[in-house]
């Protein structure tokens, strides 16, 4: 796990920008310029220690810059017959790129970001995971091309800030984050995750290399069970490769318990465990089902218990790691709990990510199962009656919402982070910055179980990991997102992966290895009481922040904020407010 920061020019301000990667890879770091462009590279040692391992790194005319792991390194190097100089799994993608060139993508199984520069033909080859875990934000303009793990080193290089992106604005206030290739900054853009670009010739280029297939070849549930299992295992197993301690993550919850559960297992070892949790509002807090598992498990398990005064204490910390607007509370403590494993010494940990996702952990799920069978039994008399009255109803609640949009033929279900509706923005919005979706899937198991990996977790959870955990110098390792999984997943029958209970198919594989009261206990994500604290801590100075900004700005209406910030304070549309504060406490500090 790394830093890559690069430029088709000489840099003069290189070594300014290269501090804002430096948490990244605290254990080496260096510079090359080759034909007049620019090369950086900060390193986190994990695999091969050694300083042969280090980056830049350059064989046969072909330098690499490489953030990331890739697990089935060594099973490529025999399948592909490589001659490997070194034992990292970086050489191994320049062997590949010099045998297959682009299409060597499709083989690997990680998680990545990295800059291929091929000497001779003065071509850079950029690509990102099928996921989206490891960060690429570029800039393209004027034939000067800038690519870097972290925003701020672009714009250290830039020398200025650009103009607000107000599209990124929107889809942060409906989604938690930026979508697609934005980000809060004109002309900075994110290379999307499953995409590669090639910059040739003065062309730039990017194109997608990998589709979730939904076809449904898995039909029978103990064929299902049986190979789930096994990809899981296989999946762990793969994630221990690593020349340091790998530790695990542990919320108390299925997800993290298993993997946990497969790791001891696997490794039979007593591994090292991490949860945190709360001292106040005690609601929120899991520790104590995490200290089950652990037990369960016989881990060295570290737990963490955070109040008010930590989490304000480290706010501007966290914010200044995340480095635009992001919309997820959680960083806090997930900052504070990754700051203490840095601590006890340990680079990387296992998470139970993804798995809500692939295999319909959200409750929202069963929800909005009803709402589509509500949608097929409408006849066109009653559609029409119904769409004569939905503007006399309250349409300041969910269901209301959900209500208008079967009745007025929009998608029903935009994914499990939404915070703003379209109405809502329209009254936030002085005017509304527009953006396209993306079409539905007409099975709603599947749409609803690929948006959410898509955006939900492929835009807002796993930038927020990547971020604070890379803040300390952290790699987190995510099984339930090894890409042979997630695609054997889509290939199940959706009625059996629905089930009679949300996570239907996992509960019945972690009846083995976790215990009972573990999987029967009502799902919990991981929360804080965020909306407590800044409230106690920032009282109406949250209000007086957000307007000064907007005073500034003239982007909402002022009159709704006042509104919403009165309904956070009896403990709803907390995340509303939330998104607002963040979004300007972040302007203010760039742009004020």
């Amino acid at each position: 796990m790394c830093g890559i920061l690069g430029a088709n020019f000489e840099v003069k301000n290189f070594k300014d920008a290269i501090k804002y990667i430096e948490n990244r890879g605290p254990d080496f770091q260096a510079i090359k310029t080759i034909n007049k462009n620019s090369f950086a590279h900060t390193r986190l040692s994990i695999i091969d220690l050694d300083n042969e391992a280090n980056q830049p790194m350059i064989f046969d005319e072909i330098l690499i810059v490489f953030n990331g792991e890739i697990y089935n390194y060594q099973e490529l190097v025999k399948q592909h017959d490589l001659y490997c100089k070194t034992k990292s799994d970086t050489e191994v993608l320049i062997r590949l790129y010099l045998k297959y060139g682009k299409d060597f993508l499709h083989y690997l199984n990680g998680m990545f970001s990295f800059c291929i520069y091929d000497m001779k033909k003065d071509s850079f080859f950029c690509a990102r995971d099928r996921y989206g875990k490891k960060p690429f934000f570029y800039y393209f303009k004027n034939n000067k091309f800038i690519f870097s793990s972290s925003i701020k080193s672009i714009l250290e290089i830039l020398k200025t800030t650009p103009k607000l992106n107000k599209v990124a604005l929107s889809q942060y206030m409906q989604y938690f984050v930026s979508l697609g290739e934005n980000t809060f900054y004109q002309d900075i853009k994110k290379l999307e995750a499953s995409n590669f670009l090639i910059l040739e010739n003065k062309n730039l280029s990017i194109k997608k290399y990998y589709k979730i297939n939904t076809y449904k070849k898995i039909k029978n549930e103990d064929i299902a069970l049986k190979d789930i299992e096994e990809l899981l295992i296989n999946s762990v197993e793969q994630r221990l490769t690593s020349d340091v301690e790998v530790g695990s993550l542990l919320s108390g919850g299925i997800d993290s318990s298993l993997i946990s559960a497969l790791y001891t297992k696997i490794s039979g070892k007593r591994i090292n465990t991490f949860s945190v949790g709360y001292e106040d509002y005690k609601n929120y807090s899991e520790l104590d089902y995490a200290l089950i598992t652990a037990k369960h498990i016989n881990s060295n398990h570290h737990p963490l218990i955070v109040g008010q005064k930590e989490f304000i204490n480290c706010f501007e910390t966290v914010l200044d790691a995340l480095e635009e607007p992001h919309g997820d509370s959680a960083a806090f403590p997930l900052y504070l709990l990754t700051n203490k494993i840095k601590k006890q010494g340990i680079k990387t940990v296992l998470s139970g990510e993804g798995s809500d996702e692939i295999f319909l952990g959200y409750d929202n799920y069963a929800k909005f199962l009803k709402y589509y069978d509500f949608e097929k039994t409408l006849q066109s008399n009653q559609i029409q009656f119904l769409d004569s009255i939905i503007s006399a109803l309250q349409n300041n609640t969910k269901e209301s919402e959900y209500l208008r949009r079967i009745i007025k033929k929009e998608s029903l279900y935009n994914g499990f982070g939404e915070v703003f509706t379209s109405i809502q923005k329209k009254r936030l919005f002085k005017k509304v910055p527009t953006f396209k979706t993306e079409t539905t899937k007409k099975d709603p198991v599947d749409w609803m179980s690929y948006t959410d990996l898509k955006v939900w977790l492929g835009q807002s959870l796993l930038s927020k990991v990547d971020k604070i955990s890379m803040a300390n110098s952290l790699e987190v390792r995510t099984p339930f997102l090894d890409y042979r999984l997630v695609d054997y997943m889509f290939s199940v029958d959706s009625q059996i992966k629905v089930g009679n209970t949300n996570k239907y198919l996992l509960k019945k594989i972690a009846f083995k290895y976790i215990p009972k009261e573990i999987i029967n206990r009502t799902k919990k994500g991981f929360n804080s009481p965020f909306n407590e604290w800044i409230h106690n801590e920032y009282k109406d100075s949250i209000l007086n922040t957000i307007l000064e900004v907007n005073n500034q700005t003239n982007l909402f209406n002022n009159q709704y904020i006042k509104h919403i910030y009165d309904l956070a304070k009896t403990r709803k549309f907390k995340q509303h407010l939330w998104s607002l504060y963040i979004f300007s406490r972040w302007y203010k500090k760039q742009y004020l």
